[in-house]
């Protein structure tokens, strides 16, 4: 698949899903979307983003229930249970710390919860599915600095915990059982400041920005299956059914072009 077929398809099934506002239709999503990823699971440095972007999407909903159940606006409805509740100052009026929780306050809480980690989730199985080196190489020159940018970003995570397994297997090796904060916290920092240094080097030498002609070696082409996948993509802001065919779209692909092949 093209690089920028992965982010379109991405970026369009996390717009769909926060468009139709079901919470069945976001956890389906995320269901398909990971059986994609697993299926075309590669041992490279982004392979791992998808694991870490899980992750975070249960510490965004863990994180947003619990500020929504101690902090927030008093929401009318079945009570659930009562917490004490904290004097506030008078210039917040309005919010208030403890007090009765509501179903709906639950329940409207899960929907904006759910939406942002099914977000998040979205964006690391693009981040995943796709190499940085070959995403910045199909940039239009308009957007490249930008692209550069953006690229090394993305890239920052899954070599943020290649490092951080090095650094705490060879802790183990050195037969080291309680492995401190401090003790990968200060090599991992060393070692993205000497990656930061490497990679402005090396964008010196090949002489990044200084000429605007661009030269390809291979050119990257989309082809008929990335261009059935991002129209199927576009067709998700339409109907929620089509949001789920377009999850599912790339075994489909995937088998058919092999049949054919």
């Amino acid at each position: 698949m093209h690089p920028l077929t992965w982010w379109i398809w991405a970026i369009c099934l996390a717009v769909a899903s926060a468009r139709f506002k079901s919470l069945a239709l976001s956890l389906v999503v995320v269901l398909l979307v990971a059986s994609v990823v697993y299926s075309r699971n590669e041992k490279a440095p982004w392979s791992q983003t998808f694991g870490w972007s899980l992750k975070i999407a249960v510490w965004v909903i863990g994180i947003r229930m619990a500020i929504a159940i101690l902090i927030g606006v008093p929401v009318p409805g079945n009570t659930v249970f009562t917490l004490p509740i904290i004097p506030m100052p008078n210039w917040i009026a309005g919010i208030r710390l403890g007090g009765p929780v509501t179903s709906e306050r639950l329940i409207l809480t899960a929907h904006e919860a759910i939406a942002m980690a099914c977000i998040i989730v979205l964006l690391g199985a693009a981040s995943s599915l796709t190499s940085p080196h070959q995403l910045l190489r199909v940039l239009p020159l308009v957007i490249y600095e930008f692209g550069v940018a953006l690229v090394i970003a993305t890239s920052v995570v899954p070599q943020l915990v290649i490092s951080y397994g090095r650094i705490r297997e060879a802790h183990f090796l050195r037969g080291a059982t309680k492995i401190s904060f401090r003790k990968i916290a200060l090599p991992l920092m060393e070692e993205s400041l000497a990656r930061s240094l490497d990679l402005a080097a090396a964008m010196d030498s090949r002489g990044y920005g200084i000429s605007a002609k661009r030269s390809r070696y291979r050119p990257t082409s989309f082809t008929m299956a990335d261009k059935i996948l991002i129209a199927l993509s576009l067709t998700t802001f339409f109907f929620a059914p089509l949001t789920l065919i377009a999850a599912i779209a790339p075994h489909i692909l995937a088998q058919s072009f092999r049949n054919t092949a």
